[in-house]
């Protein structure tokens, strides 16, 4: 690492790869700063873990398999894992960089937000925690530090997977969750899954609703305590005004035994969509004035989220006054907010039919009157009873079970409606799975028995929600992918081929094309450039000049003059003596053929050896370049020179020097 691992790390190059530019934050188990990744030159969110935690070799284990866990995961609400490493004995993970700013930053400028903000914030989080969980992993330390506001509204979840190692090692209270949204399941020490995520999401929908966390104080330990033993209490008890099921939904979400929450967060993706279409726009906009800011005092809080107490249920039995103990039926299971809402709705009904029925006797006066009244009391009775009973036998009020009418067309649903006695009306919705035409679902769903005057909702698909695909020729490869995974698309089969014109890592085509309308999921193919095509370099050694550059510029090469000349014996003056690249060797078009021209070959002058021994004037010669022809006359017997030619002037290097030798 090109630094210390402080503060001070601005300006370091960790990894040999990331230059970091700025610091971002420290946390207690590790510092995040803003880097610049030099290879892909994109920003990226680097934290590097403090020194003594990576020195626990068992804890850099874990840590490393659950970053690869991590990096699996690919959802438009999660930050994504981009690369982990170490560096000097430092672990370090790199994330996608999210400009904006955090919830935690939000909620402490602004305090509590209207339920239309809140619940589209909490249906962002609970949709990036449903891809999480159905990868395996559970993030343990949901708060709204840890979820991201990006500047063009994208919201996402950081911290996954990093998490569960903290949560899996033996250290301190900080690296187990934050104590105002921790479940009390991982208090406790209980088998912990993804229902603690569902609870802490829980609690940051009631901070969002209230404006302040239901369990607050400087005492951590009596925080823990509390959330306990203690139930959450209504958002309405600090928010006075908000609609029930935001009540009854926070209170879903946190209940104390896992097994009272929502059994999944697609389960509750599903309810928290289901309260945000039933909600009026009155109810989705309100926000209470007296609620920003407001500060609850904590015994307040205590008295509305302290359970009643049990008891049992004495029944006579035997004879008079003979009584028994008789224990509470097992609690049954959960109910959905929606279900609580109609049982609620039929216990409202009961009460309304209850209070027809005559409260006052009537005085004493004359017994024939008085008779006369109390048959009339019968018949209106009577007639009241007989009525009643037909509403809820056989009438509007009767019981009726939704049919089961999914994949079915609009006319098939109405036949088996109209054989339930039950009245629908259809709201069409998109649906990646079912065909247009044919109902999706309905409200309530199949098999659920609701009164005949209440109705029934079917949904109808429109079929997929098409997108029109972005046009990702001219991106990098990583940009290209990092676009189909914003767009909910998926990465098909990556073709490389040769390009003249674009560099190589580039997108040069893609299938289908840009604008396409496509459904989320889609699979895309592209093709990547891998630069041009190199090709042999042609032989121009020996042409003359005009000739070697035609035949260049003809294979798509640029020829070059070298300034510089040489000699050379075997090329003429004006023609090429040496080329690079050499003839042959591949190259790229467009690329530099460098061109040396020849100045034909050097002149020597030719010395005279005449008189002299044939063999002093043979090596002389020789070591001047020439080539030496001896002619022996009588035999060459003195080995005397009598004649040479040429001799005493210039001529060519590697001439032929004749010799005739007595």
């Amino acid at each position: 690492m090109n630094g210390q691992h402080t503060d001070g790390l601005v300006g370091a190059l960790v990894g040999g790869r990331y230059e970091v530019q700025s610091l971002l934050g420290t946390g207690g188990m590790a510092t995040v700063y803003l880097a610049m990744d030099t290879i892909l030159r994109r920003r990226v969110a680097l934290k590097v873990l403090h020194p003594h935690l990576g020195r626990d070799r068992s804890f850099a284990e874990r840590f490393e398999r659950e970053a690869i866990a991590a990096a699996q995961l690919s959802h438009p609400h999660v930050v994504s894992m981009l690369d982990r490493g170490e560096d000097n004995g430092v672990l370090y993970l790199v994330m996608e960089y999210v400009p904006g700013r955090t919830l935690r930053e939000l909620l402490d400028e602004t305090g509590p937000l209207a339920p239309k903000q809140a619940l589209a914030l909490i249906d962002a989080v609970v949709d990036g925690l449903a891809a999480a969980h159905a990868s395996g992993i559970i993030h343990r330390d949901v708060k709204p530090a840890n979820v991201l506001l990006a500047d063009d509204g994208r919201v996402k979840v950081g911290d996954f997977g990093l998490a569960r190692s903290l949560a899996s090692a033996n250290v301190t209270d900080t690296l187990f969750g934050t104590a105002e949204y921790i479940s009390p399941e991982m208090l406790t020490g209980t088998v912990v899954d993804s229902r603690a995520d569902l609870y802490s999401a829980g609690i940051m929908l009631f901070e969002m609703l209230t404006g302040r966390p239901p369990f607050t104080g400087d005492d951590r330990g009596q925080i823990a305590y509390r959330r306990v033993s203690e139930d959450v209490p209504p958002p309405s008890a600090l928010a006075p005004g908000l609609a029930p099921e935001l009540d009854e939904l926070v209170g879903w979400m946190t209940r104390r035994d896992p097994d009272g929450r929502p059994p999944s967060a697609l389960a509750l993706l599903s309810e928290i969509r289901d309260i945000r279409r039933s909600l009026s726009d009155a109810q989705l906009d309100y926000l209470p004035p007296a609620a920003r800011g407001h500060e609850a005092p904590t015994e307040h809080l205590a008295s509305l989220s302290r359970p009643a107490p049990a008891g049992t249920e004495i029944l006579a039995t035997g004879g008079p006054g003979h009584t028994s103990v008789m224990p509470r039926p097992p609690a049954p299971p959960p109910l959905t907010p929606r279900e609580q809402r109609r049982q609620d709705k039929e216990a409202d009904r009961a009460a309304r039919f209850a209070a027809a029925r005559p409260t006052h006797q009537l005085g004493r006066g004359n017994p024939r009157r008085r008779g006369a009244l109390w048959l009339v009391i019968v018949v209106v009775l009577a007639v009241l009873a007989a009525a009643v009973g037909w509403f809820f036998g056989f009438g509007p009020g009767a019981l009726a079970t939704v049919p089961p009418v999914k994949n079915l067309t609009v006319a098939q649903a109405q036949a088996l409606f109209q054989q339930a006695g039950l009245a629908f009306t259809t709201h069409d919705v998109f649906d990646d799975a079912i065909s247009s035409g044919l109902v999706v679902s309905s409200v309530p769903d199949a098999g659920t028995q609701v009164r005949k005057f209440e109705g029934v909702q079917v949904m109808v698909s429109k079929g997929p929600e098409l997108f029109p695909l972005a046009d990702l020729t001219s991106k990098s490869l990583p940009d290209a992918r990092t676009a189909l995974s914003d767009a909910k698309m998926v990465l098909g089969p990556v073709t490389e081929a040769f390009s003249d014109t674009a560099p190589a890592g580039v997108v040069v085509a893609q299938n289908p094309a840009a604008g396409t309308p496509l459904k989320h999921g889609s699979t895309v193919s592209l093709t990547v450039s891998k630069g041009p095509q190199p090709i042999p370099v042609p032989k121009v050694v020996g042409l003359k000049q005009s000739d070697a550059v035609a035949a260049l510029q003809a294979a798509g090469f640029r020829p070059v003059i070298d300034d510089a000349t040489v000699f050379d014996r075997n090329v003429p003056a004006g023609s090429v003596s040496v080329q690079s690249p050499a003839a042959g060797q591949n190259a790229t078009k467009g690329s530099t053929i460098t061109l040396t021209l020849s100045k034909g070959p050097r002149m020597v002058h030719v010395p005279s050896f005449v008189g002299q021994q044939v063999s002093v004037a043979q090596d002389a010669l020789q070591k001047l370049g020439f080539t030496v022809k001896v002619e022996n006359i009588l035999g060459g017997f003195f080995g005397t020179v009598r004649a040479q030619d040429p001799v005493d002037r210039d001529v060519p290097e590697g001439s032929t020097i004749t010799l005739t030798v007595v």
